[in-house]
């Protein structure tokens, strides 16, 4: 498939998952140049002042992704989205229940990018068994990653244990983000369904989100700079 118009210094977003913004503003000066895009979500909400990190990073020519997971009566969706449509926001994201979604994309406007939640990385099998959920895990991202494209929503966020399948029903345009990515042996965490860098991409995510692998290095920068060059040789002319 054809790939997506995307500089390679921006497919790779660093979660933010700190507890205050000192700390969070220390990380991106520390990793300066190297990284591009950032997320930011529900600790740093929790902070105070969200809106204030957000124009910083702005003004530091950092692209941001406000992961947030809307999950409301619609009405409430649709409003919430729409004043989040007014700041420098690039992506957002919602939970994959079709009423929610389609609150979303009518809120959303012309440059704010919504992304549906498919099935939390931090999930398996069994939890959504535990959960109640009757189909398996792989049927329920499928049926929600087709209602967020049917929505109007511009992509959806997903494992990359199950972007292949998702390209495959979807085609190239729906944006794929993938978080729950690890270095070749970096430890999986709370996370259930991880990948590889290459995997990822090889499966067909558009962009990938690392946390703690960058944010606990013992050199935050090398470990991204390292991240930067398996992307930037993925997609070489």
């Amino acid at each position: 498939m054809p790939r997506k118009p995307v500089p390679p210094q921006d497919r790779l977003i660093v979660a933010l998952d700190l507890p205050d913004h000192a700390q969070a503003r220390d990380l991106v000066e520390r990793l300066g140049e190297t990284v591009t895009f950032y997320k930011i979500g529900l600790e740093l909400f929790m902070a105070g002042d969200y809106f204030a990190l957000i124009d910083w990073l702005t003004a530091q020519g950092k692209k941001v992704f406000a992961d947030l997971k809307f999950y409301d009566i619609p009405m409430t969706v649709e409003r919430a989205v729409r004043a989040l449509s007014c700041t420098p926001v690039t992506f957002a994201t919602v939970h994959g229940d079709p009423a929610i979604m389609a609150a979303a994309a009518r809120g959303k406007g012309a440059k704010l990018k919504i992304l549906a939640v498919t099935v939390l990385t931090s999930l398996d099998e069994a939890a959504l068994k535990a959960m109640g959920y009757a189909s398996d895990l792989e049927t329920l991202v499928r049926r929600r990653a087709r209602q967020a494209v049917d929505a109007g929503l511009d992509g959806v966020i997903a494992s990359g244990r199950e972007a292949q399948l998702l390209r495959r029903e979807l085609g190239n345009d729906p944006l794929i983000v993938t978080p729950g990515v690890r270095p070749q042996g970096s430890p999986a965490g709370d996370q259930k369904r991880v990948v590889t860098v290459e995997e990822a991409f090889a499966n067909g995510a558009d962009y990938i989100v690392v946390g703690r692998p960058i944010r606990d290095a013992h050199d935050p920068k090398a470990a991204a700079a390292a991240i930067q060059r398996q992307i930037a040789e993925r997609f070489q002319n």
